[in-house]
């Protein structure tokens, strides 16, 4: 039997409430498994819930947040032991100890069960990241890959279209063009609106001298988010190479109005005074 096969078998199993329940299933084993199910469900719901708990506690306070998730952590079944984890990872980060937030994710991975990958995929795209912060390209791009192929299986189009652009980041990193263009392909294809995928596609693309794709890309990204100033950065930066001086100075000046404190802000007045024509010598004045 095929993988493929082998879950579309199991992803159809339970009673089909339209034609009631096999009348060889004792009603004695159909009132054990819904009480099972309930039970799960409670389950399921607590372990959600002291998940929000200790986030919450974490954004409050790391060291507070670290001590509830090592108490947790301590205790935990097999079933929650990943959540555990994965708070404690999130104390790292915000701690500044991306290393240790990398390690901890990649344990919640290890721990998360095989049949929730939506859950996985998150896990694996959290490594991923933390792995990127801590210049680790080389981890981040197997984590993000992993998470990837886990969102695909979860049959979630938008999870798996934002961890392809994070896979294409480490791509990019790892200096792999050709394959973060595919990877930021697969997430535009997916999911159209998923701005990111726009905009890092047109800086790739720009990065590779493909203007003319360039400019495709910026601007459906700024048809989707026209108040972003990282996209109309870009698009200064593409205009300026592209020859369209007038283009380039109306969109840096569009990210300072849009965001004059914002991280664009100083490129984009390093650009304008780039552009500004040459000012006349006093000679050149009087001769005109």
């Amino acid at each position: 039997m095929s993988l493929t096969f082998a879950f579309l078998l199991f992803a159809q199993v339970g009673p089909n409430p339209a034609l009631g329940a096999p009348p060889s299933v004792p009603e004695e084993l159909l009132e054990q498994r819904r009480r099972n199910a309930e039970r799960q469900q409670v389950a399921d719901e607590t372990q959600r819930s002291r998940l929000a708990e200790c986030l919450s506690l974490v954004a409050e306070s790391e060291r507070r947040g670290t001590e509830f998730a090592r108490n947790w952590r301590e205790t935990a079944g097999a079933d929650d032991a990943a959540q555990a984890t994965h708070c404690l990872g999130f104390s790292h980060i915000r701690a500044g100890r991306f290393g240790e937030a990398q390690a901890s994710f990649a344990t919640a991975l290890g721990e998360a069960r095989e049949d929730n990958p939506a859950y996985r995929a998150r896990l694996g795209g959290m490594a991923g990241n933390a792995a990127l912060v801590s210049g680790d390209g080389t981890s981040a791009e197997q984590y993000f890959a992993g998470a990837v192929e886990d969102a695909q299986r979860a049959a979630d189009a938008g999870l798996t279209a934002g961890l392809s652009v994070d896979h294409a980041r480490a791509l990019v990193a790892l200096r792999r063009p050709d394959e973060a263009a595919t990877a930021l392909n697969t997430a535009r294809t997916l999911d159209p609106s998923n701005t990111r995928a726009w905009l890092l596609s047109a800086t790739l693309a720009r990065r590779l001298d493909q203007l003319v794709e360039a400019q495709e890309h910026i601007a459906y990204a700024a048809e989707l988010s026209p108040d972003d100033p990282a996209i109309a950065l870009e698009a200064g930066v593409i205009a300026a190479l592209s020859g369209r001086m007038q283009d380039a100075r109306r969109n840096f000046e569009t990210v300072l109005s849009l965001a004059p404190d914002g991280n664009e802000a100083p490129r984009a007045r390093s650009y304008l005074e780039q552009l500004a024509p040459p000012v006349a010598s006093s000679g050149e004045e009087g001769a005109q």
